[in-house]
């Protein structure tokens, strides 16, 4: 007589699973002991009462190995001196300002990335994805269709906000690898990309021309001098706003707050940060005519940054891809349906991408049939990565995008410059 097995879980047992909060999940996906939430022992700012502990705390965790985005503010400023020595015009204000241009592309479609990084997957369409938002943007605004800016732009991003949907249900639904999803995507949205501009009844040879002055203008049109300094100091002042006003109603609710002085030093920091970037942008760049201003496309990614930060970091939506990619069964015995945050998040890599690609047409002025997505999403991964987000899920942030971008743009940039060959760019 054959004797069953015994259970393998408390369920199979008949007995009732303990409730486990998002917090309890991503406290023990972290490793940290039961009812502790691990971002209390990781973050110095949170456990420290003065802003000599935070230092403290903080070379204490450099020192375990954990140096946080150091190691990329370090190589960024080593790439910088290294291509400053070889060309007296990297560091002048037409090229920076120029390297920031360039560096759009690669920090939105990187932060599309983040979005399923985030959850532990790889989205690998997303650079061709990008191209079908550029396509469908540049026709919808091309003759014989002439329609206003704004419905051209939406249209391209419902386009590829739809794709989004389409591979993340796929996905979920049928439990199909990221992988082979969004590589079957990269290869089937290149052919409808060049589908799209074959059939778009505008330009010629297999290009569209951006005619519409407004999508044209979001990369080579500029904000005037004047109101570049008053966006900054209004956004330096919201952020100030926001940080003491969370600070104190951390501690009249009595949780764990950071030293005041912490406060100030980011509210600081951000404040010499913009006043660098208006300054650099606002210097005459021009060689003929004069021109000042910062480039509308680094307003435009600045904007997309603070909301999906905000997103990630303070919404229930944001918490909930964090603990999937730090324990996806955790999370979900936890109650997170895992399948509709995973489409979400599918759903935003789209959209942002789709941005991404209506900046890169709008910077050539056109959208053609041989548009590099490829190459683009591995940029893009790269970025990510670089700047601090892990493949594996659970770690990240959006400002990692930008920190791997400017690398990867401050590289790119930089070979140009110096007039070094394809071959031995690429290599």
């Amino acid at each position: 007589m054959v004797s069953k097995p015994p259970p393998t879980s408390s369920t199979e047992a008949g007995e009732t699973e303990p409730p486990v909060t998002p917090g309890d999940a991503a406290s023990t996906s972290a490793g940290g002991a039961p009812g502790v939430d691990s971002a209390l022992l990781d973050t110095p700012d949170l456990v420290a009462g003065s802003f000599g502990e935070y230092l403290s705390a903080w070379a204490k965790r450099i020192r375990n190995g954990e140096s946080g985005i150091l190691p990329v503010l370090g190589g960024l400023v080593i790439i910088i001196v290294i291509f400053q020595s070889q060309s007296s015009v990297f560091l002048s204000a037409g090229n920076l300002t120029n390297l920031l241009v360039q560096g759009a592309v690669f920090v939105l479609i990187g932060m599309a990335e983040v979005f399923v990084l985030l959850l532990g997957e790889i989205d690998l369409s997303l650079g061709y994805v990008g191209g079908i938002g550029a396509v469908v943007t540049a026709a919808l605004a091309a003759p014989p269709r002439n329609l206003p800016w704004w419905v051209a732009i939406l249209g391209g991003l419902a386009a590829t906000a739809f794709i989004g949907v389409i591979q993340g249900t796929l996905i979920t639904r049928l439990h199909l690898p990221s992988f082979v999803v969004t590589l079957a995507g990269l290869l089937g949205w290149e052919g409808a990309g060049i589908f799209l501009v074959e059939k778009s009844g505008s330009g010629t040879g297999g290009t569209i021309r951006i005619t519409n002055p407004v999508i044209n203008d979001l990369v080579n049109g500029n904000i005037s001098p004047t109101a570049g300094w008053i966006i900054m100091a209004a956004a330096v002042a919201a952020f100030a706003a926001f940080a003491v006003l969370r600070d104190r109603r951390r501690r009249a609710s009595g949780l764990v707050t950071g030293p005041f002085a912490l406060t100030l030093l980011k509210v600081a920091v951000m404040a010499g940060a913009g006043v660098a970037l208006v300054a650099v942008c606002n210097t005459n760049r021009g060689v003929l005519v004069a021109l000042r201003g910062v480039p509308w496309v680094v307003l435009i990614v600045l904007v997309i940054l603070a909301g999906w930060t905000f997103l990630l970091g303070r919404t229930r939506f944001g918490r909930y891809v964090y603990a999937i990619g730090g324990n996806a069964e955790a999370a979900r015995r936890a109650g997170i349906n895992l399948g509709r945050i995973r489409r979400i998040a599918f759903t935003l890599a789209g959209l942002t991408a789709g941005a991404g690609g209506i900046i890169y047409a709008s910077r050539l002025g056109s959208i053609s049939n041989n548009f590099d997505g490829g190459t683009l999403v591995l940029y893009a991964i790269a970025a990510a990565v670089i700047g601090g987000t892990s493949l594996f899920g659970g770690r990240g942030k959006m400002v990692h995008a930008l920190l791997g971008g400017l690398v990867i743009a401050t590289i790119y940039n930089g070979m140009g410059l110096l007039g070094i060959s394809a071959a031995a760019q690429y290599m």
